[in-house]
């Protein structure tokens, strides 16, 4: 516990200083809150490889090993640079 002594008009000023800090933090967090979530990016356009990984049809996958299953990158590129022609 904290003793504090003064008059009754010392201890408002002092109350009143620290309440008023207070206030200005919560008010500055708010702030950056607001602009966090107003500033949103605009999303780019996909570029054409994008809008190609993206499509289930295009995707090429290991059948065997110790891969299976994944992407195979490599393979799917080379189609892709193909069906640019």
């Amino acid at each position: 516990m904290v003793k504090v002594e003064g008059t009754l008009a010392e201890l408002r000023a002092l109350f009143v200083e620290g309440v008023v800090s207070e206030a200005k933090v919560q008010a500055r967090e708010a702030g950056k809150q607001v602009v966090k979530s107003g500033a949103r990016k605009a999303s780019r356009k996909l570029s054409d490889w994008q809008k190609y990984i993206k499509n289930k049809n295009n995707h090429i996958k290991f059948k065997s090993g110790p891969k299976k299953g994944r992407l195979d990158l490599s393979k799917m590129s080379k189609a892709f640079k193909r069906s640019k022609r």
